[in-house]
């Protein structure tokens, strides 16, 4: 992928990557899986996502990355990905703050987080406000067992678009 800076552009072009590799996937994916592939799409914002933005900024001040990917990204649904692959739009991740409270990562610089995505198997994938992201070892955050998934969104979400291009070329999942 093309080192434009972090934004808007740089969110579409990341999109259209991920929609053709999944694309060419579906092509042969009932043939190689034996059912048909689901909707998997990256979908873009609309103007319930942009409103639900300025909520998160209001409740999430200086995580520029994390606002950037909202006001172009709605969410990603990929579940016939690997394990599957799920960022959840802005409105899901506030809804989840307001009923369940910060997730706590012990050891992380800022130790309160936000959980952005999960895979297929429950590991939930959490941003802190210093905009690194987190994986869980486990599908529950009470165990509190984190590992440093990416330094920041855009290496976060480039580790998604090679998984999803290393599993629509090889069927193997990737790691994000």
């Amino acid at each position: 992928m093309d080192r434009l800076p972090y934004s808007a552009a740089w969110l579409l072009q990341w999109r259209a990557q991920i929609t053709d590799a999944v694309a060419a996937m579906a092509a042969t994916f009932e043939e190689t899986y034996g059912f048909p592939a689901g909707d998997n799409e990256v979908r873009l914002a609309d103007e319930d996502d942009r409103r639900a933005v300025r909520a998160y900024a209001r409740e999430w001040p200086g995580t520029d990355d994390l606002l950037t990917f909202y006001r172009s990204i709605g969410e990603v649904l990929l579940p016939d990905v690997g394990n599957g692959i799920f960022l959840h739009s802005a409105r899901d991740v506030l809804h989840r703050v307001a009923e369940e409270g910060h997730v706590f990562l012990p050891g992380a610089d800022d130790p309160h987080g936000m959980v952005i995505g999960s895979d297929g198997g429950g590991i939930l994938f959490v941003a802190d406000r210093s905009g690194m992201i987190h994986r869980s070892r486990t599908a529950s955050t009470d165990a509190g067992e984190f590992d440093r998934a990416a330094d920041n969104l855009p290496d976060f979400l480039d580790l998604i678009r090679r998984s999803v291009l290393r599993f629509a070329e090889t069927g193997e999942p990737g790691c994000p």
